[in-house]
């Protein structure tokens, strides 16, 4: 929602403090030293149960070969597995808080945690090679390369009467100290800076750099200044790439500020910065607190989930799919069979087949049509922010903004790797991504809180009936899919697709192999559905692999907002465009203001695929979901399914679904089941009937339970299903997956 909240702590709350340390271990938070005012520092321990909001003081052991660390300011406080490791700082030698006598610090520690709360005590490892000088308002951080294994430690930067712009790496598993031999052009020396690791690169950003333009002083009382340069780190190489440089202007106000003693999160693939101060030091009455917000996407979003079905109707569907962290959009196609005949007559271009915003990896700013300034930096390419409420601005930049200019939110992109001045053109007549290697820039909108789907499943709840209008945590998960494409044999009637074996099991396949298993979804009972904006929906030019002609006939049903949709049309293209199509790697993007709209057909399959976008673009699409809208006269789908545990058995009930063609004969609850051929083929479900009847309700059995399978599609759950039965045969079902967290599964 981008919206600030303060929280109602208690327990046993820390006085508020600076330069202290502070780690994120899942909930908690542990906080450690700091200044509690001008003199008199602090050693002790805090930790915040964020769940609850709760503070408490914890106190570790003292290490077994030394003392405890001493009270301090501007240490790095770096967490790795459940170990947090202390560097450095600045300690007062006096016992007069009023007469600071500062020493600069170089010592060692290692706090052992305990897992979920509380820790164990400190311990003073035994190094080897030759320690970091002593310093203080560096920074530090622990990156794992994913071949190699061996977690390190990389101090940078720092403060001990003079900054410094050294690195210094520490093999956690072997406990040696060395230098690194690093490429590139080195950041400035600075402290009270902040560095995050992201993939295989740590991002430094601003801190307090010396004044002068060749960063060579040295004494002490030399001048500085606070600085907005940004470079990162190439983990696996050791070279440095600079972002923004020191003296690059910015008249627009598009970069973020000059600041020190800011702080910077990493979530996902964003980095966020927040406030710090700017001024010149022999200028304190001219400091300026900043209060602004920036975000930095550092590359394009990762594939969502496959598209799942809620609801099937004979000219709709209701879908969802998992949330992708800090995107601002969705992209949904689907490709009709048999093939949907394109448009004759209709304006418009080619949509392409994969999702490649850079073929860099490169980052590109996303704004609103509008004039876009130069910058004078030969490196860097910055496009003014969107202050519209378009989702999808009508160039086709993937950038979400508010309705509401929002003071001080500020966004940043960042490129893969080096970049070249580029220059994004702004075409009113059509609408797409364009193609860029170069970072740039855009606020973060702060708004109110975003209507999403709220997509529940039925957690493992002792003796609760869990209502579907309930919070997410607590809501079962009942999604109407259509079982395509087969005749169900039963005794004397048939559904919409899935095969009988025999009275008790139930199998469901699907003729093609590239689309998923067809029910195999993660369902709700209440979604709240984010719509695509038609006049300002665009897309990414991509350059499609090689394919087959009909395979390219993918159709832009829509960008949406959140993580859900109900779609009941899509947007054709015209011919001219998918011939276009074959003969080229790359195309813009249709104007859908352009584009006829086809509504769908009753008793037809639909194949979907999804992709996020963030401030990079397009990412890559999501493996493909294959459904079927219903056939008319059939029965709806139950609904609002409700489970309740009791000590050995579980109560299922349903809401009866409507019937156009007569009353409701009977119910069918499935329950799917361990099997050889799920050993073979883990998307097949085989499914088991445990009820048949005109009741609205069954009971499963402890037995029926125990030869339960546990599906790992994602989150650990068993899928029950539940279909209507009316004259004209079985309608689609009702799929519903009970969460059983961790659990160890064990096959006959």
């Amino acid at each position: 929602t981008n919206q600030w909240f303060l929280p109602a702590v208690r327990g046993d709350i820390p006085p508020g403090c600076a330069a202290h340390g502070f780690v994120c271990d899942g909930t908690r938070i542990l906080v450690f030293g700091g200044m509690v005012e001008y003199g008199r520092y602090s050693n002790d321990l805090y930790e915040l149960q964020a769940s609850r909001w709760l503070w408490k003081k914890v106190k570790p052991q003292a290490p077994s070969n030394g003392s405890p660390p001493c009270p301090r300011l501007g240490h790095s406080f770096s967490l790795y597995g459940n170990k947090c490791y202390l560097f450095g700082g600045l300690a007062n030698e006096s016992e007069d808080s009023n007469n600071n006598v500062p020493r600069y610090l170089n010592d060692f520690y290692e706090l052992e945690l305990q897992h979920g709360s509380g820790v164990v005590g400190w311990s003073i490892p035994v190094t080897k090679g030759i320690l970091p000088s002593p310093r203080e308002s560096h920074t530090a951080i622990v990156y794992c390369r994913k071949d190699v294994g061996s977690p390190k430690m990389y101090i940078f930067g720092g403060m001990c009467g003079c900054r410094l712009n050294d690195l210094w790496e520490l093999d956690i598993e072997t406990m040696t100290w060395s230098r690194p031999e690093t490429k590139g052009t080195v950041p400035l020396p600075r402290s009270l800076h902040t560095a995050n690791v992201i993939g295989n690169k740590m991002y430094v950003f601003g801190g307090w750099v010396p004044q002068s333009a060749g960063g060579e002083i040295s004494a002490p009382d030399g001048e500085w200044k606070c600085t907005g340069s940004f470079s990162y780190l190439n983990l696996d190489t050791t070279e440095w790439i600079g972002l923004i440089s020191d003296c690059q202007e910015d008249k627009s106000n598009l970069l973020p500020g000059p600041r020190a003693g800011h702080c910077a999160v990493a979530v996902g693939t964003r980095l966020y910065i927040w406030s710090g101060r700017d001024g010149y030091r022999k200028a304190w009455n001219n400091q300026v607190c900043c209060k602004d917000l920036w975000y930095l996407d550092t590359e394009r979003p990762l594939a969502p989930s496959q598209v799942q079905l809620i609801r099937a109707t004979t000219n709709s569907f209701q879908l969802k799919w998992d949330e992708v962290p800090t995107v601002e959009g969705y992209l949904l196609q689907l490709h009709a069979d048999p093939p949907v005949p394109p448009a004759a007559g209709i304006p418009g271009t080619a949509t392409p087949e994969t999702s490649v915003l850079s073929s860099q990896g490169g980052s590109s700013l996303h704004q609103s049509p509008q004039s876009l300034p130069s910058v004078p930096y030969p490196e860097m390419k910055v496009d003014h922010p969107s202050q519209t409420n378009n989702l999808i601005p009508n160039n086709g930049q993937a950038s979400l903004s508010s309705n509401s200019k929002v003071e001080g939110k500020e966004k940043v992109v960042a490129p893969e790797n080096k970049v070249t001045q580029e220059t994004l053109k702004n075409h009113a007549d059509a609408t797409g991504f364009k193609e860029s290697n170069a970072p740039s820039l855009l606020p973060v909108c702060t708004s109110s809180a975003q209507t999403s789907a709220n997509v529940g499943e039925l957690h493992d709840l002792d003796k609760q009936t869990v209502n579907p209008d309930a919070s997410v945590s607590s809501t079962v998960s009942s999604s109407q899919t259509m079982v395509t494409q087969q005749a169900v044999k039963t005794e004397s009637s048939s559904t919409n697709g899935a095969v009988v074996k025999d009275e008790t099991s139930l199998t469901t396949f699907n003729s093609k192999s590239e689309a998923a298993e067809t029910a195999h979804v993660t369902p709700s009972t209440r979604v709240n559905t984010g719509q695509a904006n038609d006049s300002h929906s665009s897309r990414a030019p991509q350059r499609p692999a090689p394919l087959k002609a009909r395979d390219r006939r993918w159709y832009d049903v829509g960008i949406f907002k959140n993580n859900s949709a109900v779609v009941s049309q899509f947007y054709l293209l015209p011919e001219e465009t998918l011939n276009a199509n074959s003969k080229k790697e790359g195309a813009d993007v249709p104007d859908y203001r352009l584009l006829k709209k086809q509504d769908l057909f009753p008793g037809t399959v639909y194949r979907f695929r999804v992709a996020a976008i963030n401030g990079c673009g397009v990412g890559p699409f999501s493996k493909i979901s294959e459904f079927k809208t219903c056939i008319p006269g059939f029965p709806g789908a139950p609904s609002t399914v409700k489970i309740t545990k009791s000590v050995d058995c579980i109560h299922l009930s349903w809401e009866p679904p409507a019937s156009p063609s007569g009353n409701i004969l009977e119910y069918s609850a499935y329950l799917a089941i361990r099997s050889t051929q799920l050993q073979e083929n883990p998307s097949q479900l085989v499914f088991m009937r445990i009820y048949c009847g005109l009741k609205t309700s069954c009971i499963v059995t402890a037995a029926q339970l125990s030869n339960a399978h546990v599906d790992y599609s994602s989150r650990p759950a068993i899928v029950f299903r539940i279909s209507a039965k009316n004259e004209r045969g079985y309608g689609p079902a009702t799929q519903v997956r009970w969460l059983q967290g961790k659990v160890t599964v064990t096959h006959s």
